[in-house]
């Protein structure tokens, strides 16, 4: 019997660990493509990820034959201003609902869930329609200001909310005796032991923002206002280099493993323990 198990067990493991290679073989072919030459790119063995010969060229060409560097900055811009938004917003009305008590509240807040309900596209055109009439498009504007507000600002002010049921309310109650107002409760008392639940919130609104793609086509016309993931479907159309587009792309993809190192711990432990409440 534990023969039997340990087989089954091992056939488990091995099986879990192709399916891990399966899954990242695309993301490490990838990048040692970026260090390889067109023609081993194209006529060489597709598994042979050893570079021969190993070049720093694609990234060379993929600083220079385009602004490459101001896709990045105008992403890494986007990607610190919105999530901090996000955040001060979720936060605030997530305090709303889970600490104050006002006529309607349960029926906003089950409104504001309806609208998780709703598929984001469906707001393009009347937020194209919004931007033109402020006279937004092509500005950088129009690229913060309706994120801050897109549909998984909801799911954020729900999942802020069930994590801070989970914090006692006997430390708002006692902050308040102290004299504490509301708004230093929410930012001397809650916020600081909301950490996990923010690093989470960060990860989710720079990761979304940094690959988001669809909304600025819609509102930029300079390319140079645009963010790194418009810019990278520009190496594909004008430069027609795979390697260069390899380079690119493994320099697009830096920023986000860097985030989730950062705040992994973080990450983990939002995830074991919000909604624990059962409120």
């Amino acid at each position: 019997m534990k023969a039997r198990r340990a087989i089954l067990a091992t056939l488990l493991y091995v099986i879990l660990i192709g399916i891990t290679v399966i899954m990242i073989f695309p993301f490490i072919w990838a990048f040692t493509a970026s260090f390889k030459m067109s023609a081993q790119i194209f006529n060489g063995n597709p598994f042979d990820l050893i570079p021969k010969p190993f070049t720093w060229h694609n990234y060379e060409r993929a600083w220079t034959v385009l602004p490459f560097y101001r896709f990045l900055l105008n992403s890494v811009m986007l990607s610190l201003i919105v999530p901090t938004g996000i955040i001060i917003l979720a936060s605030l009305s997530a305090y709303s609902f889970a600490r104050l008590n006002f006529k309607g509240r349960d029926i906003v807040f089950m409104l504001l869930l309806g609208v998780m309900m709703m598929p984001g596209h469906i707001t393009l055109i009347p937020n194209y329609s919004l931007m033109r009439m402020l006279g937004w498009i092509n500005d950088y504007k129009a690229l913060i200001v309706p994120m801050m507000f897109q549909g998984s600002l909801v799911f954020n002010i729900f999942f802020m909310r069930q994590y801070f049921l989970s914090i006692p309310k006997e430390l708002d109650e006692a902050a308040i005796i102290d004299g504490c107002s509301r708004f230093g409760v929410w930012w001397r008392i809650i916020m600081p032991n909301a950490r996990p639940a923010l690093a989470t919130i960060a990860i989710l609104s720079f990761v979304s923002e940094w690959n988001t793609f669809l909304w600025p086509v819609i509102v930029i016309n300079d390319y140079l206002k645009m963010p790194i993931q418009v810019g990278i479907s520009y190496f594909r159309s004008n430069v027609n280099d795979w390697g260069v587009l390899m380079a690119a792309t493994s320099m697009a993809i830096i920023p986000l493993v860097i985030v989730f190192a950062v705040f992994q711990k973080h990450f983990i432990k939002s995830m074991l323990t919000s909604g624990l409440s059962g409120k």
